[in-house]
């Protein structure tokens, strides 16, 4: 078998970071002599949520069985998601935003035996549906549990409470069009019906400069998405929203690494 050197577009305080939570539990458990040490552990679990690589791969490339990098990389991400912010949490930051985005976007799953509730007629495929909130500048703040991909936009956002949390905020929210009738402080574009009339020149202008700010909400999808694992999810719809969430914990470390 064949060996080559890689990289993870990563900084070492995200290692760091991943490695004393890994060190920090097996101390509190106790636990025996393990075949890697918690730095290659965290590089383990990094290079499969990052990269997207496999457990084949990883145990190939650290010396492993496929069940024992398995095991690894699920610890690191149980660890990584107990420590990520749920809504009420994150909503002290969000607060002091001067605007909010949220959006949905599907991740792709492998079909499924009950494949119904996980179908997208949108995206025409099978996926999760995942809710994010991202500030002014396009940077993600916030990304919320996975539910069925047939779970329409809206219907997330308030099975979330997102809508109620941002307005409770008082705090102006920009969405698209799947978010129209949410109400409170979300503003979406107008949409036009075929039997009313065509829209305004200052409508127009209106709906140009709503979706030059929309648009930066791509940014938080995007950012979200560089984490090659979310390409498409090949395990049980149950692990996705533990997986987000371990990603959503790891960005906001590696976004800090500048901090003091």
């Amino acid at each position: 078998m064949l060996s080559y050197p890689s990289t993870i577009s990563l900084s070492s305080r995200t290692l760091h970071h991943l490695a004393d939570r890994i060190r920090d539990h097996r101390q509190q458990r106790n636990s025996r002599w393990r075949r890697l040490t918690p730095g290659r552990q965290a590089l383990l679990a990094l290079a499969h949520l990052r990269n997207g690589d496999t457990y084949a791969r990883l145990a190939a490339g650290s010396e492993i069985g496929i069940a024992t990098a398995w095991r690894y990389v699920q610890e690191a991400i149980m660890l990584l998601s107990a420590a990520a912010d749920d809504l009420n949490t994150a909503m002290r930051r969000i607060r002091l935003l001067a605007y909010a985005i949220p959006d949905g976007t599907l991740i792709p799953i492998d079909r499924v035996a009950d494949q119904k509730p996980y179908y997208s007629g949108k995206h025409q495929r099978h996926g999760v549906n995942v809710q994010v909130i991202a500030d002014a500048a396009g940077r993600l703040v916030w990304a919320s549990a996975a539910l069925a991909g047939a779970v329409h936009d809206l219907t997330a956002d308030r099975t979330h409470g997102i809508i109620d949390a941002l307005t409770r905020a008082n705090l102006m929210t920009f969405a698209d069009k799947g978010y129209q009738g949410a109400g409170g402080a979300v503003r979406t574009p107008l949409k036009r019906h075929r039997r009313r009339p065509k829209l305004t020149r200052r409508q127009k202008a209106a709906h140009r400069a709503h979706a030059k700010i929309r648009a930066r909400g791509e940014r938080a999808i995007a950012t979200l998405k560089t984490w090659k694992v979310l390409a498409k999810l090949r395990c049980c719809p149950r692990r996705a929203t533990s997986i987000v969430q371990a990603i959503l914990a790891l960005h906001h470390v590696e976004a800090n690494r500048h901090a003091g």
